[in-house]
């Protein structure tokens, strides 16, 4: 099935009419094929029927007939042959019967009452036949031409499909539970963690200057969302690299799109919509299903949006900016409802806690501050900073003023928190701002961490060094357990899928690489 492939809103109904037929529901069907002026000419074994009209047997053929919904010329055949053979069977008296009581024969006697007559006159002349088989090979001809084959629980039968070719796009995740009548899906259980080290696919967006500069996956995992360096926001089918066809408005290649560059992308928690901001500090609200802008905030910040994260509730969104600012949006009314003021630089990252009282911010000055919500009070400031041995020199002479790259929450821990910095070091936060944890590669100069990534389930800690080298870390440990090389040019950026052992990398290039587990 292509990915173009649309269907025919008028077969939909026929197939409701079929299932309405399979379970008996006569006034339903009646009912449905009244209004939508679609009626069906399928029955289970076709075979059967026709061999039943070549060997004459009529009580089966009007049973059969009696469900379906054919011309009148065909059904005046059929009459017109039934009651020819009974007449040379010497049941005339049936036939004067039917003849008489028949709302068929009535129809013909109004529309066609010389083909009446010509019945009416065979019943009294009684003549005898001999192309009985011949007459009936015709017949049956015929009505192989108009009726088709549709096997039981078709409709049932034809959802299963659609739910294989659906997981088979990417737009189900294996595995995935589908409620059928809601439309909805479980939120798939998340693969035990596997170090995703393993290239399977690649993306490379158009021409030299053009390339992610933001990727994000949604919650339930289906979407696979980039912003890129010409404004367009794509969403991808993560197993394929290939464009969501699925959404009409990219099959239709009406892509969602901002005037400047795309610099940070975020989905809701209910995976309904999806935030981006761009390089002119511009935040656009969009409704993934359709592909509309819901909601456009011309003034989110005065420089370029870095990092945005949606509420629990969905009903706020928090930014970060180029300007050193922190902002809370609301969604409905599009307004700045609170501003968080402390940072010396660029603002890289921002998210709600996950109670929603504490706004989580990384910053290029070197620190991770932790805000009260409702005040706008800043609670903690950290300065991550490696290790440093008695014979060896600090890097950052001791200001501890490596940028703040991103701060990820952990999944079993929604209270302790990644924090990547351009250091070789990787730090584990809580929420009340104490350092709990580091992890390490303790290579030289040129590989500090420029992104982070969790595993799905939190057992892996990933890293990207400037030396474009994916380094993974065991939670539990600390260890290094093994390192992978994700680009020949500069990795910009990463994301972990929410289930799978999914690893997605951006560099600056262009491409967009893909790692699975072996």
């Amino acid at each position: 099935m292509s990915n173009n492939t649309e269907i025919n809103k008028q077969d939909v109904v026929k197939l409701i009419i079929q299932f309405l037929r399979e379970n008996n529901l006569k006034q339903s069907l009646h009912s449905l094929e009244k209004e939508s002026n679609q009626t069906l000419n399928t029955m289970d074994n076709k075979a059967r029927f026709i061999q039943d009209v070549l060997d004459g047997k009529w009580d089966l053929v009007l049973k059969q007939i009696a469900k379906l919904s054919l011309e009148k010329e065909t059904l005046f055949d059929i009459y017109e042959q039934m009651m020819f053979e009974l007449v040379e069977n010497n049941e005339s008296t049936t036939a004067q019967v039917i003849l008489r009581k028949s709302n068929i024969l009535r129809t013909m006697l109004e529309e066609s009452p010389d083909r009446y007559q010509a019945i009416e006159d065979y019943l009294d002349q009684r003549p005898s036949s001999t192309n009985i088989e011949e007459r009936r090979k015709t017949l049956a001809d015929k009505l192989e031409k108009e009726i088709n084959t549709l096997p039981n629980s078709r409709l049932l039968t034809l959802l299963g499909q659609s739910l294989k070719w659906q997981q088979h796009q990417g737009i189900l995740l294996p595995g995935v539970s589908y409620d059928l009548f809601k439309g909805t899906i479980d939120m798939q259980k998340a693969e035990q963690d596997i170090f995703a080290n393993q290239h399977y696919v690649s993306i490379k967006f158009p021409g030299k200057k053009t390339n992610a500069e933001c990727a994000t996956f949604s919650r339930n995992g289906q979407y696979l969302a980039t912003g890129s360096s010409d404004g367009f926001i794509e969403i991808w089918n993560y197993l394929t690299g290939k464009i969501r066809r699925d959404l009409a408005y990219q099959a239709n290649d009406r892509l969602m799109a901002m005037d400047k560059a795309v610099l940070a992308v975020r989905f809701s928690s209910d995976n309904q919509l999806l935030a981006s901001g761009s390089l002119d500090g511009k935040i656009w609200i969009w409704k993934v299903k359709t592909g509309l802008c819901e909601k456009r905030m011309a003034a989110g910040h005065s420089e370029a949006i870095t990092s945005l994260g949606f509420s629990k509730d969905n009903t706020q969104l928090v930014s970060g900016s180029q300007d050193h600012l922190v902002r809370i949006h609301g969604l409905k009314s599009g307004k700045v409802l609170k501003e968080f003021r402390g940072h010396t630089s660029f603002v890289n990252w921002v998210l709600f806690s996950s109670d929603n009282t504490r706004i989580l911010s990384a910053s290029s000055d070197g620190t991770v501050k932790i805000w009260d919500a409702k005040s706008t009070n800043c609670l903690h400031t950290i300065q991550p900073q490696p290790k440093i041995e008695k014979d060896q020199l600090n890097p950052m002479g001791g200001l501890g003023n490596a940028s703040v790259q991103c701060i990820i929450p952990l999944p079993k821990n929604p209270d302790v928190y990644l924090v990547c910095n351009k250091t070789n070091t990787l730090y584990v936060l809580s929420i009340r701002g104490q350092i709990i944890k580091t992890f390490s590669h303790n290579k030289k100069l040129g590989s500090d961490f420029i992104t982070a990534a969790v595993s799905s389930q939190g057992d892996y800690i990933y890293g990207i060094g400037e030396d474009s080298v994916m380094y993974c870390f065991q939670f539990t440990t600390g260890s290094l357990i093994g390192h992978v090389k994700v680009s020949e040019r500069e990795a910009l950026g990463m994301v972990h899928h929410p289930q799978a052992n999914v690893v997605v990398v951006f560099d600056n290039t262009g491409h967009v690489l893909f790692y699975k587990a072996p």
